[in-house]
């Protein structure tokens, strides 16, 4: 349960953080007509292709080293696609790291994912638990490096920091989700503290925190997992 449980909201995608789908975003016009379905998938290919590319380059070089030149010299394309389809590098770089946390370019949010819903419809808190924590180490396994690089570049560009902190709101709403829902489901003890509760797995779940560990520790995808596991279920236990 970590950052952004929204799809992305740059260019050619849905909302992630509460804007309505279809919104234009900086550096996108708003949307047009309906285009046929082989020029959709055209654009789409071409999408991929930039993003795969920027990818590389973010994680090869670093974000302020990376042009957006370099990206379409990468992608085969022509620097003016890229300009085009993503306006800014910030903005290309979100929708990098939105991509890497959930494994795709479809718009579709973490906690609609099937990969997702056993988080907040498994008939026991254990089995809740252990895929609140799955979907964190699966979200960590593909972006934690890409985190490390937002982190090191929310300190020079602040669009970045400005995503940056858009994710840490979204990763306490997915907390809210997960906690709530166990709630509801009378799957959490009455005598907890839900809102202290929410907080302190929102910390816990941060991509900080995750950054914390490996710089720190040196854990690996098992042990964090495990960690998670054991933390949220002492962290919901009657005091």
């Amino acid at each position: 349960m970590t950052e952004n449980v929204n799809p992305p909201s740059g260019p050619r995608s849905a909302s992630r953080g509460g804007a309505p789908p279809g919104a234009a975003s900086p550096g996108e016009a708003a949307p047009g007509p309906e285009l046929p379905p082989l020029r959709q998938a055209q654009i789409r290919q071409t999408e991929d292709r930039i993003i795969a590319a920027a990818t590389e380059l973010f994680l090869a070089e670093g974000y302020v080293a990376t042009t957006l030149e370099a990206i379409a010299r990468r992608a085969q394309v022509g620097a003016r696609t890229v300009y085009v389809r993503f306006g800014t590098k910030a903005a290309l770089f979100k929708r990098v790291v939105d991509v890497a946390i959930v494994g795709d370019t479809l718009p579709i949010d973490v906690l609609s994912r099937d990969w997702a819903q056993a988080a907040v419809t498994a008939p026991t808190a254990a089995e809740r638990i252990a895929a609140g924590a799955a979907i964190g180490r699966q979200i960590m396994e593909r972006t934690g490096a890409l985190f490390a690089v937002a982190q090191q570049a929310a300190a020079v560009e602040p669009l970045i920091a400005g995503f940056w902190q858009q994710g840490r709101e979204q990763s306490r709403h997915a907390q809210a989700v997960f906690w709530s829902r166990m709630a509801e489901d009378g799957l959490l003890d009455p005598g907890v503290d839900l809102a202290w509760v929410i907080d302190t797995a929102s910390i816990l779940g941060s991509a900080e925190t995750y950054l914390v560990i490996t710089r720190m520790l040196g854990w690996d995808l098992d042990e964090y997992e495990n960690w998670l596991v054991t933390t949220s279920v002492r962290l919901s236990a009657p005091a």
